[in-house]
């Protein structure tokens, strides 16, 4: 039974993907690319990739979760992908069928906006609404000199960025601000497969609580200790709830190592844990119970075989926490 009090009885009905990663009082599970084990090196091999996508999709994972990671920077540790996100998400759209495809997250103060709206639009319609867009303010520092963008303003760029690819999307578009004065003569297309592609605010992204709960159709949160995660879930509804809005989904990520021995107890690892099926699924009912709708695995840390890995979460985890099928 959930402990958290439901603010509201659906979420927005936006495009296929929101509906098939995202259920009021329910959680669904995800991964992150790249789907293999690199603890060793920031840089992963990306081998067989398309191959453990496909795997994925046909195990009934929801989602599929890529990062924008510019440069490879040897403080953050991690290369991500490698490839940009969006010419890899148009690869995948390609290459896949029903699974959902996210960004955790575009880091909007580094790209002009029109073609963040032109190409997140672009990756929408092509994969049949399947894109699951996050943002944020970045938090790799090094990379703003290396674009001659000032990293102290970049709260500000970021507001303004999300304003100007909302107004994109729709017509008339009118917004005049940093990024430039876009009239109603001109009409950015294509336009997303639904009215908009879900944005996904991630964190703070250097926003006050209240302007998060307002904007943007739902929130990406770090992993935290299950009782602080649960008051930081519970205060953001209660923003939510005052700004009159729908209800909005959380998600976060989780680092997991898979235990062979489906029975052993939960060890820390880095932003997870180290754990076997049944007490990993006790735990993901315990973030369901306190709000979270959506978790991405990442598997860089797991030692057995991804193949194998992705076989045994399909078998014992999934069917805990089913997703829709697209329509």
């Amino acid at each position: 039974m959930n402990t958290f009090a439901p603010i509201a009885e659906s979420f927005q009905t936006l495009n296929a993907a929101f509906t098939r990663v995202f259920r009021p009082s329910r959680l669904t599970l995800g991964l992150v690319a790249p789907l293999e084990r690199y603890p060793d090196s920031p840089v992963p091999t990306m081998q067989a990739h398309i191959e453990r996508t496909r795997l994925a999709e046909q195990l009934g994972f929801a989602a599929l979760w890529l990062r924008d990671v510019p440069f490879n920077v040897p403080s953050f540790g991690d290369a991500g992908q490698i490839y940009d996100p969006f010419v890899y998400l148009g690869y995948l759209a390609a290459q896949t069928s029903d699974i959902a495809l996210g960004v955790s997250s575009i880091v909007l103060p580094l790209r002009h906006p029109a073609h963040v709206a032109k190409a997140a639009a672009s990756v929408d319609q092509l994969s049949g609404g399947r894109l699951l867009l996050g943002v944020a303010s970045g938090d790799r520092p090094q990379e703003y000199p290396a674009m001659n963008f000032p990293f102290a303003d970049r709260a500000e760029r970021f507001r303004d960025a999300l304003q100007y690819i909302q107004s994109a999307w729709h017509s008339p578009a009118q917004v005049n601000n940093r990024y430039g004065q876009l009239s109603p003569e001109l009409e950015l297309l294509p336009k997303p497969a639904a009215r908009e592609v879900p944005l996904l605010i991630t964190g703070s992204s250097q926003q006050a609580p209240e302007w998060i709960a307002q904007n943007g159709h739902g929130w990406m949160l770090y992993p935290r200790a299950t009782d602080q995660q649960k008051i930081v879930i519970d205060a953001w509804r209660s923003q939510v709830r005052a700004a009159g809005g729908p209800a909005k989904p959380v998600m976060q990520p989780l680092y997991i190592d898979l235990a062979e021995n489906p029975d052993a107890k939960p060890e820390a690892i880095h932003l997870g844990l180290r754990v076997g099926s049944r007490h990993l699924v006790e735990y993901l009912h315990a973030l369901q119970d306190i709000g979270i709708n959506h978790v991405a695995l990442n598997l860089r840390f797991n030692r057995a075989p991804i193949e194998a890995t992705l076989e045994v979460l399909a078998r014992d985890v999934l069917p805990e926490f089913p997703s829709v099928p697209l329509v």
